[in-house]
C-alpha cells in the first residue's frame, strides 16, 4: 500500500470527508487530494499531525513494503507455569492459546526462510537443508497468526517473551511472506 492509500484508507476510517480532514488540518482540500493520489506529500510538521489526527504510527504511514502496522505488544511469558493441554502441543502454543483463548482463531505456523540465489547455491553444495536449519537454530520461537476481531496479529513466543504485531494487511494464513520469511499454516489449529 502506497503512503497515499494508507492515508485515505485511515481518512475514512476516521469517518472524515477530505473538506473536514483538511479544515482540521488547516490545509486545503487539493492539498489532501494530492497526497492521496501520491502526488505531493505532506511536510514533517504535518506528517506528525496526520499521524496524531488519525491515531495511527507514523512508521505505517511511511512504510510502503511491510505488512505489518507497527502497533506491537511485547509481555512477558513463564512457558514453565503453563500446562499442554486441548488442542495445544507444547508449551508456546499453550502461551498463545493463554493470551488469546478469546480469539476467532488461532493458526500455528510454519517459518521458512527466503534464500537468496548465492543462499540456494550454497545450500546446495553444503547440504540441501543446512541454512534452513541455521536459521531454525538461530530462532526457535514459535509463530502463530491470531484473527481477532477482524484484525490478524502476527504472534512470535519466544522462551521469555510473547510478542504480537497488527498485520496492516490481511494476509491469507494458507501462505504468507512476511519480510525475509513465508509463513505457512500448520496442519492443526488452537482454535
Amino acid at each position: 500500500m502506497t503512503f497515499g492509500e494508507k492515508l485515505k484508507e485511515a481518512r475514512k476510517e476516521a469517518g472524515l470527508s477530505q473538506e473536514q480532514f483538511a479544515e482540521k488540518m488547516s490545509v486545503s482540500r487539493s492539498a489532501i487530494a494530492k497526497w492521496e493520489s501520491d502526488k505531493g506529500m505532506p511536510d514533517v510538521n504535518n506528517l506528525k499531525a496526520i499521524a496524531q489526527l488519525l491515531n495511527i504510527s507514523l512508521d505505517y504511514l511511511l512504510d510502503e513494503d511491510e505488512k505489518l502496522s507497527f502497533n506491537e505488544t511485547k509481555e512477558t511469558v513463564d512457558l514453565d507455569s503453563l500446562e499442554v493441554s486441548g488442542k495445544c502441543r507444547d508449551k508456546k502454543d499453550a502461551a498463545c492459546y493463554s493470551r488469546y483463548s478469546t480469539a476467532d482463531a488461532i493458526y500455528p505456523l510454519i517459518r521458512r526462510k527466503k534464500m537468496s540465489k548465492g543462499e540456494w547455491l550454497a545450500d546446495l553444495i553444503a547440504g540441501p537443508g543446512i541454512i534452513q536449519g541455521a536459521d531454525y537454530l538461530n530462532d526457535t520461537s514459535a509463530y502463530y497468526l491470531v484473527e481477532t476481531g477482524g484484525r490478524q496479529l502476527l504472534v512470535n513466543v519466544s522462551v521469555d517473551f510473547i510478542t504480537s504485531r497488527e498485520l496492516a494487511n490481511k494476509v491469507d494464513p494458507k501462505k504468507f511472506d512476511f519480510g525475509n520469511y513465508t509463513f505457512r499454516k500448520a496442519t492443526y489449529q488452537l482454535i
